[in-house]
C-alpha cells in the first residue's frame, strides 16, 4: 500500500477527540486504503481487532442493511461495552436518514466514529447543521506529485511528472500498464458520471451530461461561467440552458470530479460573484477524454498547483488586483500566500518575467509571493518575489 502520510497524521491527530471523523474524496482517491492504514496503526499502538467495526455500504456482505435503524443495531449488537470502540463507516450516504445514526453513535463515549464518502452530500446543510462543531472534513486528494513519486523508481523529475500527468493519479494506476490504465480510468470516468452525478442528480441525458464534463476538462484553469458554457454548446448545435448547465456542474463538484475557484479582489478584499475557475481532480481522466494537447501544459500545471494548495490546507481563489489576474490566493489560518504559474519564462526580452512580476508587484502587503514554473532554475528572488522550479516545490 501505498504510504499516506499527511492524511495518516490529520487521522493519528485526532484519534479519540471528541469529533466525528469525516473523510471525502472522489472515488478511489484511496479513501479505504487510508482506513486500511489507520486500522494497522490502531492495531500497532494496542488496540485489539475486536474493538474495531469496519462497514462497507457498497459491499453485499452488507446488504441486509436497508435503513438506518438496521445500521444501528448491527453497530450496537457488535460493540464491546467496556472498551473503546473504533467504527469505520464506508459510503455511509447511501442509507436515508444515516445523520441520525451519526448523531446517535457521537453521544456514545466508548465510540470513535469514522465516515467515509464520495459525495459532497454527505456534508448536507442539514447534516452540517445537526453535528455542528462535533464533526472535522478530512479532504482526500488522488495521489499528490511527492507521493506519485514515491512509487517509482527512476526518480528524474520530468520524466515522472510526464507520467503523473497523462497517467494520472488514481493510486490503483501505479500497478497497472498504460493499456489498463486507460481502460481502468474509462471505468472510473463512467462510475463518477453515472453513478455520482447520473443517479444522485435525476439526471436522464447522459450524452449532454457527458459534452458538458468534457467542455470543462477542455477549459480547465480557464475563465469560465455556467453562461458561456450554454453559449458555446448551443452555438455547436447542442441546446442546453444556464440552470441545467449549473446543474450538471454542481453534479461534478459533489462528485469531488472537479473543483471551483472563485475570484477575489485583493484591493478591494471582498470575493466576488464571476469569473471562477474549475480544476479537475486527476488529470489522468482529463488525458483519457482529450488525449494530449499541444499548448496544454501551462494549464495543466497551475491545475497542478491548485490542488497542491488544496492538499497543504489553504482555501484557494483566483486573485484580482485592478486590471490584472493573480493566478492563487492561497489563504489559511496562518495567513495567505501569492501565487503565479507559468509553464516557462524563457524569451529573449524578459517579457514574460515582467508580466509575471507585474501582478505581484501591484500588491502592497508583506504576505509572501511566488512564480512557479518548469524552467529548470536556481532558486531566485525578484525584489522579495521567489521565483522556482515547480516540480522542486512539488516534490
Amino acid at each position: 500500500m501505498i504510504q499516506r502520510p499527511t492524511y495518516i497524521n490529520q487521522l493519528i491527530k485526532f484519534k479519540d477527540k471528541d469529533l466525528i471523523k469525516i473523510i471525502t474524496g472522489i472515488r478511489r482517491c484511496g479513501k479505504s486504503t487510508l482506513m486500511d492504514l489507520f486500522k494497522n496503526y490502531l492495531l500497532d499502538n494496542g488496540i485489539d481487532n475486536s474493538q474495531i467495526i469496519s462497514i462497507n455500504l457498497e459491499d453485499l456482505k452488507f446488504n441486509f442493511i436497508n435503513n438506518y435503524m438496521d445500521l444501528y443495531n448491527y453497530i450496537q449488537k457488535n460493540l464491546l461495552k467496556d472498551k473503546k470502540n473504533y467504527i469505520f463507516i464506508d459510503e455511509i450516504q447511501v442509507i436515508p436518514e444515516f445523520q441520525k445514526v451519526a448523531d446517535s453513535l457521537y453521544l456514545d463515549k466508548n465510540i470513535d466514529l469514522y465516515i467515509i464518502g464520495s459525495n459532497a452530500k454527505l456534508l448536507s446543510s442539514e447534516l452540517s447543521t445537526l453535528l455542528a462543531g462535533r464533526y472535522v472534513e478530512i479532504k482526500m486528494l488522488p495521489l499528490s506529485f511527492k507521493e506519485f513519486l514515491s512509487t517509482r523508481e527512476n526518480k528524474d523529475l520530468d520524466q515522472v511528472y510526464n507520467e503523473y500527468i497523462s497517467l494520472g493519479s488514481f493510486p490503483y494506476t501505479t500497478q497497472l500498464d498504460e493499456n489498463e490504465i486507460s481502460k481502468y480510468l474509462g471505468t472510473l470516468f463512467n462510475d463518477v458520471i453515472i453513478k455520482d452525478v447520473m443517479i444522485r442528480k435525476g439526471i436522464s441525458d447522459e450524452s449532454m451530461l457527458k459534452s458538458v464534463a468534457h467542455f470543462a476538462l477542455d477549459n480547465i484553469s480557464n475563465l469560465l461561467s455556467s453562461n458561456n458554457i450554454a453559449n458555446t454548446m448551443t452555438n455547436a448545435g447542442r441546446t442546453i440552458n444556464v440552470k441545467t448547465i449549473e446543474r450538471y456542474l454542481d453534479g461534478f463538484m459533489e462528485s469531488f470530479f472537479l473543483y471551483k475557484a472563485s475570484r477575489y479582489d485583493i484591493k478591494g478584499k471582498q470575493y466576488l460573484k464571476t469569473g471562477e475557475k474549475y480544476y479537475v481532480s486527476d488529470l489522468g481522466l482529463r488525458y483519457f477524454m482529450l488525449g494530449r494537447k499541444l499548448g496544454d501544459r501551462g494549464r495543466i500545471l497551475e491545475n497542478i498547483v491548485y490542488l497542491e494548495l488544496l492538499r497543504r490546507n489553504y482555501d484557494v481563489y483566483i486573485g484580482k488586483i485592478y486590471e490584472n489576474e493573480v493566478d492563487f490566493v492561497a489563504i489559511n489560518n496562518e495567513g495567505r500566500i501569492y501565487v503565479q504559474v507559468c509553464e516557462t519564462l524563457k524569451d529573449n526580452d524578459n517579457k514574460i518575467l515582467e508580466r509575471e512580476l507585474r501582478s505581484l508587484n501591484k500588491i502592497d502587503d508583506n504576505y509572501p509571493k511566488m512564480i512557479l514554473t518548469l524552467d529548470k532554475m536556481p532558486l531566485s528572488n525578484e525584489n522579495g518575489i521567489i521565483v522556482r522550479n515547480a516540480l522542486e516545490w512539488l516534490k
